[in-house]
């Protein structure tokens, strides 16, 4: 399978899988709490993963919990300027992690290839601005919506729904001239899901693979896994790993990680592996 992160990279992610590394603009961010707000934090980060092994950087201006209200203009502001020193720094593709069109837009602007929407596309101007710009998507579901409290979700057929609903946006996705190479999809572990169904979604991570479309794990240090191991949010790294492992095992090839490193090392091991079982079954 070949994925296109935006008009200038291709991957062939057969057996390969690619790392994501997670750069917030947020001073409230679940797992790093505004460690890296300071853009001169959020550059030495950046350069960290990228020494790291890290394919894409991922840039986000909003975190996807409750939180106090953030504006276009100021999402815009954390997030356009940040795109653009890293166009300047590296040659990488370059991902907008947003639900808003507009901010989607200036991003593409300032050199993102990448949108990375927590919300389906609810917003109307997103899929146009993704299209417009030859930019790749992610697909994620969500139950109730990006920043909404969802602490009791009730589904009748988790993995249906959740399968019904990301085939149902990679085709409002083609249908906006978005080619299949370039359109994602994500499953939304903690997404409006109890511990519970987004383990349930991991390990069916190959039933989103069916669907013909690269598959986006976003599993790193988030509550179901700290809920797995007992573990605070900064001492899930091991478990992270092997939910990594895991979902490479089952289809999953583009990593959104906070530990690049470790899921650098999870991704080649893993791709060593499923060469070798392709040649030998040849």
């Amino acid at each position: 399978m070949i994925v296109e992160l935006g008009p200038e990279h291709g991957y062939d992610i057969s057996t390969r899988s690619l790392v994501m590394g997670i750069l917030n603009r947020t001073p409230d961010s679940f797992f790093d709490r505004g460690r890296h707000w300071g853009f001169d934090d959020f550059l030495r980060l950046a350069d960290r993963q990228v020494a790291d092994g890290a394919d894409i950087l991922d840039v986000g201006g909003v975190k996807a919990g409750p939180g106090p209200e953030v504006t276009f203009a100021e999402e815009i502001d954390r997030v356009a300027g940040a795109v653009d020193a890293l166009r300047r720094r590296f040659d990488l593709p370059i991902a907008i992690d947003t639900f808003r069109g507009a901010v989607a837009e200036a991003a593409f602007a300032a050199g993102a290839c990448i949108g990375n929407d927590i919300s389906g596309f609810a917003d109307p101007a997103y899929l146009p601005a993704c299209a417009g710009h030859r930019a790749a998507v992610v697909a994620t579901h969500v139950r109730l919506g990006p920043r909404i409290p969802d602490p009791t979700p009730v589904y009748g057929d988790l993995l249906g729904e959740v399968r019904g609903f990301l085939a149902e946006r990679a085709g409002w996705a083609e249908e906006a001239g978005i080619p299949p190479r370039r359109i994602m999809l994500d499953a939304g572990l903690d997404l409006g899901k109890t511990p519970a169904m987004s383990a349930a979604l991991l390990r069916n991570s190959d039933d989103l693979v069916g669907l013909g479309y690269a598959v986006f794990l976003s599993a790193s240090n988030k509550g179901f896994i700290g809920e797995m191991v007992d573990a605070d949010v900064d001492d899930r790294v091991e478990a992270t790993w092997a939910a990594h492992a895991l979902g490479i095992a089952l289809g999953c090839r583009i990593l959104r990680a906070h530990d690049v490193r470790g899921a650098r090392r999870v991704a080649d091991v893993m791709a060593d592996i499923l060469a070798a079982r392709v040649e030998a079954t040849a």
